[in-house]
């Protein structure tokens, strides 16, 4: 029979993993304290960064479904950054902070129920954000609409010309 503290994490885990947008499984073997508590601080709103014990990790994941997709990274010492918020930025977080501390090693991980490669979650972390691409959006939909605002104002506008230089020639040859 399983232990009431047990059961209360891999329930605990099953949530994190059903609610949240993505898990990336990383290695932490060799980060201090101090090191994990500012990769926390960096992944901010994003990501909630968990260190985690196996067993009790495979049994959340298979509970929650996503067994096939994550069983094979829990091996060593793992930790999870559960992804709450934008995706992309939570990669970029994750990248960034392994480049500059080399202990920490991503393993892959599920987002959006599809299992991901550390070399997806590296071409996913070199996306831009959400807000820059909707911004780029907007920019280019409002171009399209000035463009063809001057190309209807242009046919009026040719026609009067048209009309004009109709007149002017009548007027020279009367």
């Amino acid at each position: 029979m399983a232990r009431p503290d047990k059961a209360a994490a891999v329930a605990e885990l099953k949530d994190e993993f059903s609610s949240s947008q993505g898990a990336v499984l990383t290695e932490y073997r060799g980060l201090s304290v101090a090191q994990l508590t500012e990769l926390r601080r960096s992944l901010g709103q994003n990501a909630r960064f968990r260190i985690v014990k196996n067993t009790l990790s495979k049994i959340a994941a298979n509970e929650a479904g996503l067994d096939e997709q994550v069983l094979d990274l829990f091996e060593g010492p793992s930790a999870i950054a559960f992804v709450r918020g934008d995706v992309v930025e939570a990669a970029k977080g994750l990248r960034d902070f392994s480049k500059a501390n080399a202990p920490l090693v991503i393993k892959g991980g599920v987002i959006d129920g599809k299992p991901m490669t550390p070399d997806e979650i590296n071409q996913l972390a070199d996306l831009e954000s959400r807000e820059v691409i909707l911004a780029k959006l907007a920019g280019a939909f409002k171009a399209k609409q000035g463009q063809a605002a001057a190309l209807f104002q242009a046919l009026p506008n040719k026609t009067v010309r048209l009309a004009q230089a109709l007149h002017d020639k009548r007027s020279e040859e009367a």
